[in-house]
């Protein structure tokens, strides 16, 4: 079986290193030209783990153009990784590769379907949550299921410390499966569309707080929006404050260190222990 993967994220060189690690190879790796988005949270580049390995590397500005086809083409590619990529691969793409491409969401499809899956598991209180690989198709994380690997939610979790659980269950999942995959004994399941939810895209917008909600519903939009993503936020005063962190309290505080900050929600007391005035 031939390897291809297309990352330029660092997910996507920890996935591949997991490869390496469980005895697997590589015959090309697809990656963005390095003058493209040098501005992109977590860009990473190829091209010292391509060299260590001796994998050839493909620099491309779009996922479809027409020398990615010709290259999983060349390389006679089996399954083609697509992992940590943000542009949508056509159906040309997919289909090149003699097993197909394989993408990855991070929840237990058919749950989750779209988009801001991490803010979504804690802002809809779930208690469990996962990584999915998929061998992809037309729709939008739709496709078979080829394996999955659950993660449960802590209380008061948050999405700084769900983000990097899900980056190591990409690592954990792709060690799990890899050896089918290259025994060609992988099982496809089909999901069970009676089951699939779709959960709609974020803008910084939907962090904004108000003092009508109650201090539970502020407490989970704070920990769901912390960092990596943008923030949850108040208007004070026509001045926008972020705030990072916090904790609920049962009365207001007296007395506060200099840096917190009490707010005073429809039912009880939140305070920001780290937060920020934006630019």
């Amino acid at each position: 079986m031939k390897f291809a993967f297309c990352t330029c994220v660092q997910i996507g060189l920890s996935c591949m290193e997991a490869i390496y690690r469980v005895g697997g190879k590589l015959d090309l790796i697809v990656t963005l030209k390095d003058e493209k988005a040098k501005k992109k949270s977590g860009r990473i580049y190829v091209d010292e783990f391509a060299e260590k390995h001796g994998i050839p590397v493909l620099k491309i500005n779009h996922v479809n153009d027409a020398e990615v086809i010709e290259a999983l083409k060349e390389h006679q590619i089996d399954w083609f990784f697509i992992i940590g990529w943000s542009q949508i691969a056509s159906a040309e793409t997919i289909n090149t590769p003699n097993k197909g491409a394989i993408g990855a969401h991070p929840t237990l499809l058919p749950e989750g379907r779209g988009r801001a899956a991490i803010p979504w598991a804690i802002i809809k209180g779930l208690t469990k949550t996962g990584v999915s690989f998929f061998k992809m198709d037309e729709g939008v994380d739709t496709g078979p299921i080829l394996g999955q690997y659950e993660i449960p939610l802590a209380a008061g979790e948050t999405a700084t410390v769900l983000y990097e659980k899900v980056n190591q269950a990409h690592i954990l999942l792709i060690e799990k499966i890899w050896e089918d995959l290259a025994a060609d004994r992988v099982e496809a399941t089909v999901q069970d569309e009676s089951k699939a939810t779709y959960w709609e895209g974020r803008t910084p917008t939907d962090g904004e707080l108000n003092l009508r909600m109650t201090v539970l519903e502020a407490d989970t939009l704070v920990r769901a929006t912390t960092h990596p993503y943008p923030g949850a936020y108040l208007m004070d005063e026509g001045v926008k404050k972020i705030i990072w962190r916090g904790r609920i309290v049962s009365t207001l505080p007296k007395q506060l260190p200099v840096n917190e900050w009490a707010i005073q929600f429809s039912d009880g007391v939140y305070v920001a222990e780290e937060w920020e005035i934006a630019d």
